[in-house]
């Protein structure tokens, strides 16, 4: 990902099954990072020096990174700054089949 200038948007494929059932391992979803990340947007954020694709969520003034898969944890976001992108569509590639996020 340092490869792309911080405001171009990129894409990556999604790996595992932490983000289903909505996001399927295979799947490429774009990043915009000049977006603002708001609660329940879908984001890449950098924790403990590894990108992390979670849905960005908010309880009593402190902001989470949440799974969509309940096997995985849900990680306290100490800086919103660590936010590196919003998703903004996903392709499953089977039939080009695409869905914004906006």
């Amino acid at each position: 990902m340092t490869a792309c200038s911080g405001s171009e948007p990129y894409a990556l494929r999604v790996l595992g099954d932490s983000m289903e059932p909505e996001f399927k391992e295979g799947e490429v979803i774009v990043i915009e990072p000049q977006l603002t990340a708001e609660e329940g947007a879908y984001v890449v954020a950098l924790h403990d020096n590894d990108f992390l694709f979670r849905q960005l969520s908010r309880e009593n003034d402190r902001w989470y990174l949440k799974p969509l898969n309940s096997r995985y944890p849900t990680i306290e976001l100490h800086n919103k700054d660590s936010i590196k992108g919003r998703i903004i569509s996903k392709s499953s590639g089977k039939g080009r089949q695409t869905k914004s996020y906006l």
